[in-house]
Parts: C-alpha cells; structure tokens; sequence
C-alpha cells in the first residue's frame, strides 16, 4: 500500500492534522517540526496529493499553454521559457499543441477548463475561442487579439518591420518584396507590414506584398514571387523560416545573396542562428515576452485585473547578417 499522511505522521511522532497544516503551509508551524515531518516524508517515500491540496487552496497551480505549432522555432523556443519561468514560480505547465486547427483548440481549451487550470497563455488564430467572460479564466495572449478585454503581450512589431525596411534600403535595394500572412488575421505581427508599407512610400518606392494564405504552405508562394517580380533584389520576411524558403530557391534558381538579392528575416531564435548563422534578422525578445506573459497572467490569478495593459510591446533587436 501507498503510504499516507497517518504514516507521516506516526513516523514524525505528531498529528495528522499537524502533517496537513505543514503541507499547505497553514499556521504557525516551528521550523523543529517541519523537519520531522519532512523527515518523515522522505523515509517512507510519501508524496502529497496535489490533487487534495488543490481542492483545500482553491488553486491547481496548472497553466495551460495553446500553441500552434511546437515545431516551430519561434513556438518552441517560447514554450522553452514559458515552462522554466513557470518552474520557478511553482507552476506546472500544459502543453496544447494545436497544429493550427481550430477543433484541436477547442478540445484543448475544454480540457484545460475541466482539469482546472489557473490561468492560460494562448497563441490561437482563433479569435472567438476564448470567451474571457463567460469562462471567467484568466488569460494572457501573445502576439493575437483574442477580445477586446484579453491582454497582448508581444515584440514591438511596427519597429521591428521598420527596422527590416530601412536596412534593404540602406544596403541599396530598389526592388523590395514583403512576404507575410493573410492581412485578415487579427494579428500585431501585421504592423509588419504596415511598417514596410509607410517606409516604401516615405522613400518613393511601390510596396509588394506577398501573402502566404492560412495553412498553405509557403514555397510555392516564394516561387511565385521569383517568377512574377524578376528585378527583386531585396526581400523581407515576416519570419525566419520563410526567409530561410527565400534562400533555399534562389540558390535553386542560381542567384546569389547577398550581392544579387539581399534578404532579411523576423523572430532571430536561438535555433535559426545556430543553422543560419548569417541570416540577417529582427529578434524578438523571446524570454522576455515570456517573462512578462507570466506576469501579467498570475496578477490576473491573484484577481487584480483593474490596472493591467491590454497591449503590451517589447523592443526589437536588429541583427545584420551577410544575408543583407
């Protein structure tokens, strides 16, 4: 048989109740004690029932994290530090890897609920999925708006788009294409775009848009571009895959980068700069986009919803490769 809190406490010589006020931390408790019963816990092998200690503190101490796609760089280096800053602050973290589909959020999202998490952080194109009222969850976006009274927490998408823009044009580009998602996700990252659009115009120059549609995959895309816009000598991004797709066809297509078409990226994670280490990107400050989801999540946990931001944006960082 499992050993229970009646072993415990037999073995530390005090009382049940005893053991389950120094397991949930309640009352005054000397220090001599503790150590018995903790003593005690590790002689027998005995491990509390998160569970029951749950139910008695009205917390699970569970966050449910919603992500597209954990293969993605950008994606599973979030999930990286959102798990270890959760670690550190005494949270257990679920992972949903919804792989863009919008029934897998659903479900994921009604098994978060029903096991009674304490709060989540979503990454979810799916804006009506999240009723943060009828739910009365506390949750934390990044980088999409889910509703008018859900926190965003992102990088500073508008510079970071300026950022890219300028350098093609300060490296002497006259032809620069953007590649981004559809415009009609409601989404911060499309101030990506608008950025690339104002600095085109301010610099007399006709922006080109590219748009990957949602779920399509993006290299026929990319080839598209390469036939349809032949005199491209720079192109932006709006993620560091899609830049590395840009550099795989036009090696295919024998065009060498950077002298015959410059080309600059978004996101700068650890992993893409371990394989691409020349690729010219913005990096988005990842850990501390974690770092701040979490925050403004367990403030909402402790139920001080009154004074917190409903968009907050991070600094970017320009990373000139030789790819530009």
């Amino acid at each position: 048989m499992k050993p229970n809190i009646h072993d415990v406490a037999k073995i530390a010589g005090v009382s049940s109740t005893t053991v389950s006020r120094v397991l949930n931390n309640r009352g005054y408790i000397s220090e001599k004690t503790k150590e018995k019963v903790y003593k005690a816990m590790e002689e027998i092998n005995y491990f509390p029932n998160d569970l029951a200690r749950s139910l008695f503190r009205k917390r699970t101490n569970l966050i449910g994290l919603i992500i597209p796609n954990s293969s993605n760089p950008f994606f599973g280096e979030l999930a990286f530090h959102i798990e270890s800053i959760c670690t550190s602050m005494g949270y257990k973290l679920l992972l949903c890897n919804s792989l863009h589909r919008k029934d897998k959020e659903e479900k994921y999202l009604e098994m978060l609920i029903r096991n009674q998490v304490d709060g989540v952080i979503a990454v979810t194109y799916n804006r009506g999925i999240l009723n943060y009222h009828k739910q009365n969850l506390p949750i934390v976006a990044i980088d999409h708006y889910l509703s008018d009274t859900i926190p965003v927490v992102g990088s500073d998408n508008y510079d970071g788009g300026k950022k890219a823009a300028e350098l093609l044009i300060e490296k002497g580009c006259r032809h620069i294409v953007h590649i981004n998602g559809p415009i009609e996700l409601e989404t911060p990252a499309n101030l990506r775009r608008k950025a690339y659009e104002d600095v085109m115009h301010e610099h007399g120059r006709k922006p080109i848009t590219y748009e990957v549609p949602f779920y399509q995959h993006y290299h026929d895309i990319i080839s598209t571009l390469f036939d349809e816009q032949p005199d491209t000598d720079g192109i932006f991004a709006s993620d560091d895959i899609m830049a590395a797709a840009v550099m795989t066809e036009a090696k295919k297509r024998g065009i060498d980068i950077p002298n015959q078409l410059k080309v600059i990226g978004y996101d700068g994670t650890e992993t893409v700069q371990s394989i691409l280490p020349d690729l010219a990107t913005i990096q988005q400050p990842i850990e501390l986009i974690s770092k701040t989801a979490i925050e403004i999540l367990a403030k909402e946990i402790e139920g001080e919803f009154d004074d917190l931001p409903l968009e907050t944006y991070l600094p970017v960082r320009l990373l000139e490769g030789r790819t530009t």
